[in-house]
C-alpha cells in the first residue's frame, strides 16, 4: 500500500505540495471516487487513478522492449548527450525504469529496460550466463580458425571471454557474423573481433536471454514486453513467478 500522494509523485504528476494541493481540490479518483486526502492509502497494482477528469496509468513497475539507433548513449541521464530515456515518455523515468546492461552509442538492437531491480540484477549477473546474440559486419575476411578461437575461449588484456558462438554469414572483404557471448563485459563483441584481427564496423543486437527483437519495432521504437515475454525472463533470471 502507498499514500496517494507519494504514488502521484512517484508518478512524476508534480511536486509533493503539488499533488497535496491538487488531491485537497478535489482533481483526483480512486477507484472512481473522489479522494481529498493526501494521506489515502491505495494499491498501486489493483487501484484506478484519475487526474483532472482523464485515466491515468499508475503502474509503478514496466518492462520495455526499445530497438536503440545509434548515435545514443545507454544510460538514464546525461548532462552533455541524448540517451535512450529521452525516447520513453518522462513516466518512465519517474518511476525508475533503467536499462539492464549497456549498449555502446555506436551499437544498435534490442535493449531491455525495467523498474524490477532484482530482475535486473539478476539478467546480469555472471553466474547466470543469460544469452546475448549480436549481428556483427567486420572489416575482413573471417575464418573458421577464427569461429574454433572464440569457441575456445578468447584472452584479452584484462580477462578471459568465455568460449563463445561465431557463425560467419558472408565473407570476404567486410564479412558478417552472428555471435553469441554469455556475458557482458565493457565492449566485450568488439574486443573479441579485435583479438583475431578483425574491427568490427557494425554491431547489432538481436536478442537478449529469451528475448527477440520485434522485427515491427524500427530504429527508436518501442513497446512494452507481453506477459508470455516477461514470464520466459523471469525463467531467463531464475525468478519464481509472484
Amino acid at each position: 500500500m502507498m499514500r496517494l500522494d507519494r504514488w502521484l509523485v512517484t508518478l512524476g504528476m508534480g511536486s509533493r505540495s503539488e499533488v497535496q494541493r491538487m488531491i485537497r481540490r478535489g482533481a483526483v479518483t480512486v477507484d472512481g471516487l473522489p479522494v481529498t486526502d493526501p494521506s489515502f492509502s491505495c494499491s498501486p497494482d489493483n487501484c484506478t487513478l484519475t487526474l483532472h477528469g482523464a485515466p491515468v496509468d499508475g503502474r509503478l513497475v514496466r518492462h520495455v522492449m526499445l530497438h536503440k539507433p545509434a548515435g545514443l548513449l545507454t544510460a538514464a541521464r546525461d548532462r552533455k548527450q541524448p540517451t535512450v530515456m529521452d525516447l520513453l515518455p518522462p513516466v518512465y523515468v519517474a518511476i525508475g525504469c533503467m536499462p539492464v546492461g549497456r549498449l555502446d552509442k555506436d551499437t544498435t538492437g534490442l535493449l531491455l529496460l525495467t523498474c524490477d531491480g532484482e530482475m535486473n540484477h539478476r539478467l546480469l549477473a555472471p553466474g547466470r550466463h543469460v544469452d546475448k546474440t549480436y549481428l556483427a559486419e567486420v572489416d575482413g575476411p573471417l575464418t573458421a580458425a577464427d569461429a574454433e578461437a572464440f569457441a575456445a575461449g578468447l584472452t584479452l588484456s584484462d580477462f578471459t571471454a568465455a568460449p563463445a558462438h561465431l557463425e560467419i554469414l558472408s565473407c570476404g572483404e567486410s564479412s558478417t557474423a552472428r555471435v553469441t557471448v554469455h556475458e557482458g563485459k565493457f565492449h566485450q563483441v568488439k574486443r573479441m573481433f579485435s583479438a583475431v584481427g578483425r574491427e568490427v564496423t557494425q554491431l547489432h543486437r538481436e536478442r537478449f536471454g529469451s528475448l527477440r527483437l520485434d522485427e515491427a519495432l524500427a530504429p527508436g521504437a518501442w513497446r512494452e514486453l507481453t506477459e508470455e515475454e516477461l514470464r520466459a525472463l523471469r525463467q531467463d533470471a531464475q525468478m519464481e513467478e509472484k
